[in-house]
């Protein structure tokens, strides 16, 4: 029986990767960038995209589970069309090549975003929560999960497709090379902060939400929706952890928000012009004054969920 993991080259996919090579499960990986450790493991590679039809129809064929994990984090609103393309185009051609097969589950990878994230530190988002829709139509990157979650919903009432849906929060944790989710930690590390933010994070171990997604292909019933979170704590919280682990001083000042997105935005279009990358993003800012609390106790309870 092959498994088939899309973006499993990713830093969430080569943990739950080599958790299915582990436990001696033909693994078989829908990847634009190839992995040679991986390959070693002897996982299957088939060098596609999620856009391409003749690369889906290869990928699919004889797989029994699916881990969509296939995703894209942009910060800079100019690529929304990217993210867009790839969550919500991409997730419904996978799930049109899989309908009518023997597919037996799909575990999709969400984000906490799509609900759990509040304005007011009182704020603690559950798996029944509204979207956040309102809160993230500034922030692509989380809209597009919203889009992605709703056309899993539809498959699932109109197509009885066995999907789960699993929404960790920050992923932590080591061997993020692209950095997408430990960039925030670097620019602390590298004292690109400059200042503190009013806000709340809620961030879970990598390694911890790979033996979630993996439990979740065995034991979780099809349409069920699971947050992933391993902490809850305000930004200065979060700055104070960092300064004791590492040695590096945090930030101490703290701005107005809209000073601090003001900021950031100046100093982004700076950047720009002269053609260099954005250190701070007016995105991090904005984000940094929400409260993204999460209640994780159905995963706790239904797949056993540690978080370490």
């Amino acid at each position: 029986m092959t498994t088939l993991v899309t973006g499993g080259t990713g830093f969430l996919g080569r943990f739950i990767v080599r958790r299915l090579v582990e436990e001696g499960q033909a693994v078989r990986v829908l990847a634009r960038s190839f992995d040679a450790e991986l390959h070693a493991l002897g996982v299957e590679f088939i060098d596609g995209s999620l856009l391409n039809d003749d690369d889906l129809a290869r990928a699919v064929d004889g797989v029994r589970r699916v881990f969509h994990l296939a995703g894209r984090v942009e910060r800079d609103p100019e690529y929304a069309h990217r993210m867009y393309r790839l969550h919500v185009d991409g997730t419904r051609k996978l799930l049109n090549a899989l309908k009518g097969s023997a597919v037996e589950k799909i575990v999709v990878a969400s984000t906490s975003g799509t609900v759990g994230v509040g304005e007011d530190e009182s704020f603690m988002g559950y798996d029944d929560s509204a979207f956040a829709e309102r809160i993230v139509r500034r922030w692509p990157y989380y809209l597009s999960k919203i889009y992605a979650e709703r056309v899993c919903d539809e498959f699932v009432r109109d197509h009885d497709m066995p999907i789960v849906q699993m929404r960790p929060s920050l992923l932590l944790g080591p061997e993020d090379f692209r950095e997408s989710s430990t960039g925030d930690v670097v620019s602390f590390l590298q004292r690109r902060i400059p200042s503190i933010l009013g806000g709340g994070i809620s961030f879970v171990d990598v390694r911890a939400a790979a033996g979630a997604f993996v439990r979740a292909m065995d034991d979780a019933r099809p349409g069920e929706k699971y947050l992933l979170g391993g902490a809850n704590m305000t930004m200065v919280h979060f700055f104070e952890e960092l300064e004791a682990i590492s040695g590096v001083p945090g930030p101490k000042r703290s701005l107005p928000s809209r000073t601090a997105e003001l900021g950031a935005r100046l100093l982004g279009s700076a950047a720009k012009l002269v053609g260099n990358t954005p250190t701070v993003h007016a995105e991090s800012v904005q984000k940094g004054q929400c409260f993204w609390y999460i209640d994780s106790s159905k995963a706790k309870s239904h797949l056993g969920f540690r978080p370490r």
